[in-house]
């Protein structure tokens, strides 16, 4: 499947500078795929190690210190010659630090050789940084990718162009029926390919179940005990989170008596290793957003919205049924996706609570409030007066309709939300 990080590693490959890349993401994305298929399209021949548990890898970068032998010393352990700027050299859950010491070594003294690292664990980076690696985030496919996928470029080009020159998108309902369907998916490339396949719902969710699993393995590495437990528990307390009308999270949904500083360090982790996202409250603006945050009110939403689909147990004809769950499943799309536009979540909520379901800030400075538009909130206001109290220049309704400016406000179909980046607003 194409995906947009392919474009960063040709550049990274071409770049005189070079250093190894270090590749972070949840689990389940795609990282590994997309790392091989771009080395065997790209160089004569790819060696690859899985660092997991590899006992022998670790002793030797331990032992050795000469950047030759280790050289020497790889190609022995693949039984494959490895060529300066022909052969990708590829590590795969590096977790250990005693192996990134030795990939840095590499780096810094041999650098015609080219390196990819990947982990699933992004508190990883504050152990492993330094001037020797280069870092780069890649997550599950967004929707943009999921229509090249069905092959439906166009359509994906037609989007942007909707978006960027102010004008209805002529095929809105076909980019509305593709976007359902990928609420069903969401952006796990395994399961987004066994769809296309033709496989069942029930077999969908057992794949994202694998994902789930995978996460609480994650989970299960955090080095506090006890947080182990109140992080799964706090996973699995997303949707039914979400679906309240106040979606502000509460402990006591979790059980009676749960309070907040039992939970902070276990929320912590989650939010470090991308297994769920964060939006804090404020309840008025200045620059930077991050001095307004409530640091007690926040929501949380989850990485992938077809996980949050199958945990909310729904079925196509209940979602499209149900404006509430539509929403739900909208609220968390955004969530996820300006998250992974690079954006920090907040949401504005006044004193007579009138809610902005997001408020961003681009790398300018600009303040950006961004409210969802259902049938059955087709006439909130909150939007309204938070221009009112506060001045902005852009502000966007997120609506099942199609593109649309209505006084100085411009309206967005749902599916168009990765349009929304540094570069385009």
């Amino acid at each position: 499947m194409e995906r947009k990080i392919t474009k960063f590693f040709q550049k990274w490959k071409n770049d005189l500078i070079r250093k190894p890349l270090l590749v972070y993401g949840p689990k389940q994305i795609g990282k590994t795929f997309s790392v091989l298929d771009f080395g065997n399209k790209n160089y004569k021949n790819v060696v690859y190690f899985n660092c997991d548990h590899n006992h022998e890898l670790y002793d030797l970068f331990q032992k050795e210190k000469s950047p030759d032998q280790i050289i020497l010393n790889l190609s022995l352990f693949t039984k494959e010659t490895i060529l300066k700027e022909d052969t990708l050299i590829v590590f795969d859950n590096v977790n250990d630090i005693e192996i990134i010491k030795g990939i840095k070594l590499l780096g810094s003294k041999q650098k015609d050789y080219h390196i990819i690292l990947i982990t699933s664990r992004r508190e990883n980076l504050s152990v492993f940084k330094g001037e020797e690696l280069q870092f780069k985030g890649m997550n599950e496919m967004d929707f943009e990718e999921y229509l090249w996928a069905q092959d439906e470029h166009q359509l994906a080009t037609l989007i942007r162009d909707s978006f960027t020159k102010h004008k209805t998108c002529p095929f809105h309902k076909v980019a509305l029926d593709y976007f359902y369907e990928y609420l069903k998916t969401g952006g796990l490339p395994e399961v987004i390919q066994a769809s296309m396949n033709g496989f069942s719902d029930a077999k969908l969710d057992a794949i994202k179940q694998k994902t789930l699993d995978s996460y609480q393995k994650e989970i299960a590495l955090n080095p506090n005990l006890i947080d182990i437990s109140r992080g799964i528990e706090v996973l699995h307390s997303i949707p039914e989170q979400l679906r309240k009308e106040n979606k502000k999270f509460q402990y006591g949904l979790m059980g009676f008596g749960k309070r907040a500083k039992e939970y902070d360090t276990a929320i912590q982790y989650l939010v470090n290793n991308q297994i769920v996202y964060r939006s804090y409250k404020i309840t008025t603006v200045k620059s930077p957003l991050s001095s307004c945050r409530e640091m007690e009110s926040f929501k949380l939403y989850l990485t992938d919205d077809g996980l949050l689909y199958s945990m909310l147990h729904l079925s196509m004809k209940n979602m499209l049924a149900d404006e509430k769950l539509k929403e739900t499943l909208y609220e968390n799309h955004i969530a996820k996706t300006l998250m992974e536009a690079g954006y920090s979540l907040y949401y504005y909520q006044s004193l007579g609570k009138a809610e902005v379901n997001f408020v961003i800030q681009n790398r300018m400075g600009e303040v950006i409030p961004i409210e969802i538009t259902t049938k059955t909130r087709s006439k909130a206001k909150s939007l309204s007066v938070f221009m009112k109290n506060f001045t902005v220049k852009n502000a966007y309704r997120i609506t099942e309709n199609n593109f649309s400016t209505k006084k100085e406000v411009r309206y967005i179909p749902v599916y168009a939300i990765f349009c929304l980046n540094d570069q385009r607003i």
